[in-house]
């Protein structure tokens, strides 16, 4: 009887406070000396008004009692430490925050890239290739700017609250002129980030969605260009591009009035403080210096611009932080321990269902494929003959059913044990490395090389490879290739492989009737696969299986040899016959 799998729900988008803390403790180190230098600043901008001021008064006390200014000197030379520190904190601030936000960068960009690749292809079925890529380098560079913008934010919070101590021990009611107005201060940055929290989310998912279409177009680009269709796809791709720029400047408007907002309020607080200063300095209360310091902390008090412009970087980072976290949400494959008794092969789908955007594509597909033996799967497009192959060698599950190899489900098999036992060729290989050697024995482990290109023979991949000046060593990306001569590679990768099971899912569409007759029999005949499931296009290649499963409608409609089907003129159909 075939058993039931729950389907996985994904999991809710990881907390995008929670990966920006994570980012910030992998820069930990960085981090703290940002933190001291950020307090270190802070320290110095809140201590130079007070050298300046104590600086004043002794060269005003000089001069009236007629003694030396000794004292002066002093203070003077100490704003000249002061000054001086603060330009070495600074530039050290700059070298700390550039390398800190490129090292978070690059660790967010592995951690999601990393996990991408766990989950698989089902990854790109939620997202767009050109969406994935646009989180991948934009977003993660806006989330990795985080840790910095949080160690810039302690100072520029540290620095108005300092000030507004430095006032109160100067003279209380000068700390009261300022906090009554901090209110409105307030008032202003909650807003702005609200505000700006929104329209960075609604930019970066446009920006996304331009970018998927982008990557769309750039794949079909010889489709585009046959058809003729260029203006039209360029205005597709970029339609959104007024909604984009609508966003944009809705940011640069609530920055601007937050700006403007923060340089109408802050001065009338600075005069409400420097009046009151005033008053005081009538009453005796404070000196001349005081007065200096004290309009010269009124000033730092008011400093919302700082806080404007760190507030609006990490609403991008948390926005961008969240967007990541929809991909590192996508729970990735688990696997078990297990490993495969001895045995020939023997591949069975029991009660296999899959459900894609609401559309059962499988419904109850029971299949096996006889140890050493081959099966052929045939049905129209669409009827779901790569889903199948992806299911049969756990490219992906099923939603409801089982699928058992040599009596073992795939499911409780190690990761190491599954991929060993289990070879793949596809439609349109990818060349992944470096060379066309690095491509055929792709995988861990690497196949030796004798085996290597015994496998480049077996696939007629040998005689194009050896006539390339380079041979096996030819870069990939410099190899003249035709879309059959990439599918050799990918057949010959595939033999390259050991293993129980050698799943084809369509890799000789591509081949002359000569060469696919050839390959067909080394994969019959001569391979190291015990046992081959082959969705297969042509005829031929059906005829020379040990049994036909005929897939219509996501179901099993027949199965059996394929001069038994070919009676049924439904059958004949199927490849156009």
């Amino acid at each position: 009887m075939a058993t039931t799998t729950p389907r996985l729900r994904p999991p809710p988008p990881a907390s995008d406070a929670g990966l920006l803390r994570a980012a910030t403790r992998h820069s930990a180190a960085r981090c703290t000396a940002l933190v001291l230098c950020a307090a270190g600043g802070a320290g110095g901008s809140l201590l130079l008004p007070l050298a300046i001021g104590r600086a004043l008064d002794a060269v005003l006390t000089g001069h009236t009692t007629g003694q030396g200014g000794g004292g002066a000197t002093r203070w003077i030379l100490a704003c000249a430490g002061l000054i001086g520190a603060m330009a070495l904190l600074d530039a050290l601030d700059g070298v700390l925050t550039g390398t800190t936000n490129a090292r978070t960068t690059a660790w967010l960009r592995g951690r999601v890239v990393r996990h991408v690749l766990a989950v698989g292809p089902r990854t790109t079925a939620r997202f767009a290739h050109g969406d994935l890529v646009a989180r991948l380098i934009d977003n993660a560079a806006h989330a990795g700017i985080a840790p910095a913008t949080f160690a810039a934010l302690l100072s520029a919070l540290a620095v108005p609250v300092g000030a507004v101590v430095a006032l109160a021990l100067i003279n209380g009611w000068l700390a009261v002129a300022f906090i009554a107005g901090v209110p409105v201060l307030v008032l202003l940055l909650w807003a702005f980030t609200r505000a700006t929290s929104d329209c960075v989310a609604s930019y970066q998912r446009v920006q996304g969605d331009i970018a998927g279409r982008l990557s769309e177009a750039i794949g079909g680009v010889r489709t585009i260009a046959a058809a003729h269709t260029e203006d039209k796809e360029a205005a597709r791709v970029l339609a959104q591009l007024p909604e984009l720029s609508g966003h944009g400047h809705r940011m640069w408007r609530v920055q601007g009035r937050s700006q403007a907002q923060a340089v109408t309020v802050a001065p009338l607080l600075q005069l409400a403080v420097v009046a009151v200063a005033g008053h005081q300095l009538l009453q005796h209360h404070i000196t001349v210096g005081d007065l200096l310091a004290a309009s010269r902390y009124a000033v730092l008090a008011t400093g919302i611009g700082m806080l404007v412009g760190q507030l609006g970087g990490i609403a991008r980072a948390r926005t961008a932080a969240h967007r990541l976290g929809e991909i590192l949400a996508e729970p990735a494959t688990s696997y078990g321990t297990h490993e495969l008794p001895a045995g020939d092969g023997l591949l069975e789908l029991r009660g296999i269902k899959v459900t894609r955007g609401g559309r059962t594509v499988l419904d109850g597909v029971d299949l096996t494929v006889p140890a050493g033996g081959t099966l052929a799967v045939v049905g129209r497009s669409g009827a779901g003959k790569s889903l199948l192959a992806s299911v049969a060698g756990r490219l992906a599950d099923p939603d409801e059913g089982d699928v058992r190899l040599d009596g073992v489900p795939l499911r409780s098999l190690s990761r190491e044990e599954l991929r060993r036992e289990v070879g793949y060729a596809f439609e349109r290989p990818a060349l992944l490395g470096t060379t066309l050697e690095d491509t055929i024995g792709f995988g861990a482990p690497r196949p030796a090389p004798p085996r290597i290109r015994e496998a480049a023979r077996a696939a007629h991949a040998d005689p194009f490879i050896t006539r390339l000046p380079d041979g096996y060593a030819t870069p990939c990306g410099q190899a003249p290739l035709s879309g059959g001569e990439a599918q050799r590679l990918g057949l010959a990768r595939a033999f390259a492989r050991g293993g129980r099971i050698l799943i084809l899912d369509d890799a000789m569409s591509s081949l002359d009737t000569v060469t696919e007759h050839h390959i067909a029999e080394a994969v019959l005949h001569h391979t190291p696969h015990r046992s081959r499931l082959i969705i297969a296009h042509r005829a031929a290649t059906a005829a020379r299986a040990d049994v036909v499963a005929w897939l219509h409608d996501g179901r099993i409609r027949a199965v059996g040899r394929h001069a038994e089907l070919w009676e049924r003129p439904e059958y004949r159909e199927v490849f156009g016959a």
